[in-house]
């Protein structure tokens, strides 16, 4: 039987938001398996054990330019939140995106092959990267780049340094920066629910027979119950379907509002730091009980 450790219960709380007494039930009937116990929990707590699911595991920034109409969103990831205020740091990120944009560099191994001088170090974005890891003592990398250069309008939108989004469309910019700001609020994972990945549905669709079938109802029934619970995921997770963050009457749907502003966004990005990186948790208690054991034995 698989031992079920603290910093395992920690971490599925972390992802879920689930009372740790459920966290352990739903490991120890998983067998210690995270996903599956996640799966668990949103079995039998429903969606608000997937509240937390987008929490990051990692440090870093998330920078935006647009130059002309090329745009670039990119992540710098860090190992510890206190190198994200680091002016060094934060201008690295920075000058990264600016570069991606006015380069059009879609990938960073590209990035890193572009001229640039900073602190001393250079002449290009991977000796400045190198010579920051030395004098501030963390490692740190460039995880991902979005490029936009279709020619279509662009709006950014960074929430703090952790979040940021980038819109791609025609119409009102005001209008596309209100959506750009839903976006980082709300998470949607298409733009529409056709887009939505067929892993994502099939995942939400496993989850809702699961919770289907614990209601004793007949077969039938509990088809429609499934498909039902898809349906409204898929509006759920889709920026179109979606409430608009800022509707006045609380029902207005983003599609609605675009169409009142004459707008059409033709595709988003949304980078969340650290999002789908496993950060390590150190379990200080077993740590700690290892050196004393240690100690005894000498």
């Amino acid at each position: 039987m698989v031992a079920i450790t603290a910093s395992m219960v920690a971490e599925l709380r972390a992802r879920t938001d689930a009372p740790m007494m459920e966290c352990k039930k739903a490991l120890t009937e998983a067998g210690g398996d995270l996903d599956r116990g996640e799966e668990i929990l949103r079995v039998k707590l429903g969606n608000k054990a997937g509240k937390a699911s987008s929490r990051v595991t990692a440090e870093g920034v998330v920078a935006a330019a647009v130059v002309g109409t090329t745009g670039a969103l990119l992540e710098v990831n860090c190992e510890t939140d206190f190198v994200t205020k680091n002016d060094a740091f934060l201008a690295f990120a920075n000058a990264c995106a600016a570069l991606a944009a006015e380069h059009g560099v879609a990938d960073v191994a590209a990035l890193g092959n572009l001229p640039l001088a900073q602190e001393g170090f250079g002449p290009t974005v991977e000796e400045v990267r190198r010579g920051l890891v030395g004098k501030i003592g963390e490692n740190m990398s460039l995880r991902r780049v979005k490029l936009y250069n279709s020619g279509a309008k662009l709006a950014s939108y960074l929430h703090g340094t952790r979040i940021g989004v980038m819109v791609e469309f025609d119409g009102d910019e005001v209008a596309a920066k209100d959506v750009a700001m839903h976006v980082a609020a709300m998470k949607p994972a298409a733009l529409s629910s056709a887009e939505v990945s067929a892993e994502l549905v099939e995942k939400e669709r496993k989850i809702a027979a699961e919770k289907a079938a614990e209601s004793g109802k007949p077969a039938d029934i509990v088809a429609k119950m499934v498909e039902g619970s898809v349906q409204k995921f898929l509006k759920e997770v889709s920026l179109l379907d979606q409430v608009f963050v800022k509707a006045s009457d609380g029902k207005q749907t983003v599609a609605a509002m675009l169409k009142d502003k004459a707008t059409t966004v033709k595709s988003f990005t949304l980078y969340v730091v650290g999002e789908g990186i496993e950060k390590k948790v150190d379990d200080f208690a077993a740590e700690v009980a290892a050196q004393v054991a240690a100690a005894k034995g000498q």
